[in-house]
């Protein structure tokens, strides 16, 4: 039994005790006064009859008149006169009748009043005695109706007692159930502080729930920040703080691969004549020349729709650029930041080279390379700041215009010319987890299934993600309805849906209407998208918690540092992005990092799994760092569904 319930126990069985005592009590002093004015009316009534009578000359027939005539009033139950020697001279008595209370009130209470008796006399010879009992039916009346009174009062008495205990109760348990909420949070690795109550005992356990939040808070903070520390260790430049070659070809790779890749536009920048500047200035000023590069090229990068720059080696730089396709216009703009840069270290001539090249989904990375790096190699022959462009062998006709996009998108969804593809998530015991279900669109009944890199970021721009994603949800339902024994199917959802209130609306109508089939759809966001909306993704995590579904994050670790803010959003699961994931068996750093993040997510009763996992070996390492599954191409269809 809860405390509350206890308590509220305690309250009643006090009220009913204290109240019972009461009216017991009443009672009893009630029935006491009736029966003691009972009695003295008895003997009062009695002494009257007799004095009337013995003022009379009394005779047998005249008591009789008068005792006759008094009993018929009704207010007596017996009369009776005796003579001297004990015969009766007349006697009148009624039944009990009607008492004005139930029989068993009659029967627990009984009112047993003394019988009033007096001498009559006749001159100064004794005519006989009369007794007298007067009825008792008003008495019982009297008690009943004040019982009734007091049980009526009391009664109010006892609801205004409970509303004050639940008052006072409520003043106990709200800064009661904020503790306990504290507390759950805590074992959730939620670190929450509580306001203080001004009950002094829970005021001292608030304080002290308060303190042992903030140390855990910061043995927390203080374990992400390690770990931060380890991810930087192992994926970047220690010099100019850019990702390190390892890292940035994973991240290409991914690029490349993944079935949301949007493609872009690659830059290998290469500084010029570093060797002379070294001679010349010196190994010091020649790692600050390359670290105000890299900070260039990082900057750069960074305001570019969410690039990705690197250091190769030595002097070799390159950027990812996203979604960027016009990569001439892109490299110029790089390379004259550059240009003002290095004028304080080159003496004459060029500052830099830049080769760039479009890249895109299902591109082959070592024939995407060496034509960007042929690129590169002309532009450095030139001995000036320039800029060359790799050749495209990029063919397929596409709308060019944003007009003609959002034409074929919405004809597309309109005629139904979209599917699900499927890809199997393990569990790394080897059970089948869910399957990953990304959308594909066609612009024609005949035409290619284009992958979602390829309509996805268009359909960002003209605002019509919203639509995309609910017929991706909707399409995810219906296969969830169809195939009963699909244990989940998992949906991508864009950043720009979530920040779309009629989009949030929709989707939660479209979730009610499918009820039975929600706790098997798992809904993932891209982690930098999620981030970057934070309250609106908030605010629909707990929407589709409530609706039963499973909520994660995609793309997971870029963005480690800033963990602590998912605290608070009730995710289930984390997928970590492949990048962290290629070659992982040969690249220690990213395993302590990973293993680090998994014992976090962990902590917060997140499940962790890999995207992309391409071997096997990358598969058992993950076994071994704790990871719960995993995806990717190395992960075969399960021996069962």
């Amino acid at each position: 039994m809860s405390m509350y319930r206890q308590l509220w126990l305690a309250i009643i069985i006090s009220m009913l005790l204290a109240l019972g005592g009461s009216l017991l009590a009443s009672m009893l002093s009630a029935r006491g006064y009736l029966q003691s004015q009972l009695s003295i009316k008895n003997t009062d009534n009695a002494l009257a009859l007799a004095l009337s009578l013995s003022q009379n000359n009394p005779d047998p027939v005249s008591v009789e008149l008068v005792v006759s005539a008094l009993f018929d009033s009704g207010h007596y139950e017996l009369i009776r006169v005796v003579d001297p020697l004990g015969k009766t001279i007349v006697e009148r008595s009624a039944a009990l009748g009607e008492l004005g209370a139930p029989a068993w009130f009659v029967s627990r209470l009984p009112i047993q009043a003394t019988p009033g008796q007096a001498q009559i006399s006749s001159g100064w010879q004794q005519f006989g005695t009369v007794t007298l009992i007067s009825h008792s039916r008003f008495a019982y009346g009297a008690l009943w109706d004040s019982v009734l009174k007091m049980i009526g009062a009391l009664a109010v008495a006892g609801l205004i007692g409970g509303y004050l205990g639940s008052l006072i109760l409520r003043r106990l348990k709200v800064p009661l159930r904020a503790v306990i909420d504290q507390a759950t949070a805590i074992t959730e690795r939620r670190f929450i502080t509580i306001d203080e109550p001004d009950v002094p005992e829970l005021k001292q356990l608030a304080i002290a729930m308060n303190t042992t939040v903030g140390r855990l808070k910061s043995m927390f903070d203080d374990e992400a920040a390690r770990l931060e520390e380890v991810r930087r260790e192992a994926n970047f430049d220690p010099l100019t703080g850019l990702a390190n070659r390892a890292h940035f070809m994973a991240r290409l790779r991914q690029s490349l691969d993944a079935e949301d890749a949007v493609g872009g536009s690659l830059l290998m920048i290469r500084l010029t004549d570093l060797t002379g500047i070294n001679r010349r200035l010196g190994r010091a000023t020649t790692d600050h020349f390359l670290k105000e590069a890299g900070t260039a090229i990082g900057q750069y990068a960074e305001h570019r729709n969410h690039g990705f720059a690197a250091r190769l080696n030595g002097a070799d730089f390159a950027v990812m650029l996203p979604g960027e396709t016009n990569p001439r216009v892109a490299a110029d703009a790089l390379l004259n930041s550059l240009a003002e840069m290095a004028t304080p270290y080159v003496d004459t001539g060029a500052a830099a080279s830049i080769g760039v090249g479009k890249f895109g989904h299902g591109m082959e990375i070592g024939a995407l390379l060496s034509r960007i790096d042929s690129a590169l190699a002309a532009a450095e022959a030139e001995g000036s700041d320039t800029v060359r462009e790799a050749p495209s062998d990029d063919d397929e006709v596409q709308p060019h215009t944003a007009e003609q996009w959002s034409k074929m998108i919405r004809r597309a969804l309109d005629k139904q010319w979209v599917k699900l593809i499927s890809f199997p998530v393990i569990e790394l015991s080897g059970a089948h987890s869910h399957r990953e279900c990304p959308l594909r669109l066609r612009f024609d009944e005949s035409g290619d299934w284009l992958p979602a890199g390829r309509f996805l970021p268009i359909a960002e721009r003209l605002r019509m993600t919203p639509e995309v994603d609910l017929m991706a949800v909707n399409l995810g339902l219906r296969e969830l309805q169809a195939q009963p024994g699909l244990r989940g199917l998992a949906i991508n959802l864009s950043a720009s849906s979530v920040a779309d209130v009629d989009f949030r609306k929709k989707l939660l109508a479209l979730l009610a209407a499918h009820r039975v089939n929600t706790p098997r759809l798992w809904l993932e966001v891209a982690e930098n998208g999620a981030l970057k909306h934070l309250a609106m993704f908030r605010e629909l995590c707990h929407a589709l918690k409530a609706a039963n579904c499973r909520v994660g994050l995609e793309h997971f670790g870029h963005q480690f540092s800033q963990i602590g803010l998912l605290h608070d959003l009730g995710l289930d699961f984390l997928k970590v992005d492949a990048s962290f994931v290629r070659g992982l068996d040969s690249n220690p750093g990213n395993a302590a990092f990973l293993k680090g993040l998994a014992g976090i997510a962990h902590g917060i009763g997140l499940q962790v799994l890999a995207e992309g996992v391409t071997t096997k070996e990358e598969l058992k390492a993950l076994a071994a760092l704790g990871f719960d599954g995993a995806t990717g191409p190395a992960i075969g269809e399960p021996e069962s569904q």
